[in-house]
């Protein structure tokens, strides 16, 4: 899918990221998870909570550290380097700490193992949220 409906191609902010997988109409997403990770990103930098060039660093950070630790760079895995650079913006500028993103991730887990197929995920029905 193809989404580029958040203004930032007007901003200019996409051309300032060569390797991001687009086509002619702007970004192309694999999954909706990374769709909903790049317009988080977009919507972050919009309200201020770090610049464009805090960010290109926090990704090239990432995208270096994994190619470091094994990851063949072959674009399959751009945007779990994306969903890290962000998390890590996240936790840098108090926003959340990573022992919070770390524990949403497990309940999302959780509640998916625990949703039918074909229904959405409702981090209601985490197995533990009612235990806690």
């Amino acid at each position: 899918m193809s989404v580029c409906e958040t203004g930032a191609v007007a901003h200019g902010l996409l051309e300032a990221l060569p390797q991001i997988p687009r086509d002619e109409a702007g970004p192309v997403f694999a999954e909706p998870w990374q769709a909903q990770a790049f317009a988080m990103t977009i919507a972050l930098y919009e309200r201020g909570l770090f610049t464009w060039a805090e960010w290109a660093a926090s990704l090239s950070r990432a995208i270096k550290s994994a190619q470091l630790a094994g990851d063949r760079d072959l674009g399959d895995t751009y945007y779990q380097h994306w969903l890290t650079a962000l998390e890590t913006l996240i936790v840098e500028k108090g926003v959340s700490s990573a022992a919070a993103l770390q524990d949403r991730a497990e309940a999302w887990d959780r509640a998916a193992r625990a949703t039918p197929h074909g229904q959405p995920i409702d981090l209601g029905t985490d197995p533990l949220q009612n235990h806690r």
